[in-house]
């Protein structure tokens, strides 16, 4: 995998997140963006910062990629990453959508 295979909008969320930088994390979505944690879901730029300090940068979460697969949706793909720090820490896979280089839908649940 090379780095031109991967989203602007999936490597902003890693390389903010990696750095603890939450201004740069949170411009990163939509306005309208949700993100759903296995079921908890956090809806426009109040709860995805509320996730972010209680779940990602707050957590001193730090993401590497492993692999990236395309769907059949060509906004979506789903990344497998592995997530190290203060919470919780494993490899599993993310399925982000996009519009255009911010995200749009962050689902954090193994894939169907």
């Amino acid at each position: 995998m090379t780095d031109d295979q991967v989203p602007a909008a999936l490597r902003a969320f890693i390389d903010s997140t990696n750095r603890g930088d939450t201004a740069a994390f949170l411009a990163g979505f939509t306005d309208d963006a949700t993100l759903d944690d296995w079921g908890r879901v956090f809806h426009g730029p109040d709860g995805i910062a509320s996730w972010n300090e209680t779940d990602n940068i707050g957590k001193r979460a730090h993401f590497e990629l492993v692999g990236i697969e395309a769907t059949d949706d060509p906004d979506t793909v789903i990344a497998t990453l592995t997530v190290t720090g203060g919470g919780y820490n494993g490899t599993g896979p993310i399925t982000f959508t996009s519009t255009g280089d911010r995200l749009r839908r962050v689902v954090i649940a193994p894939t169907a």
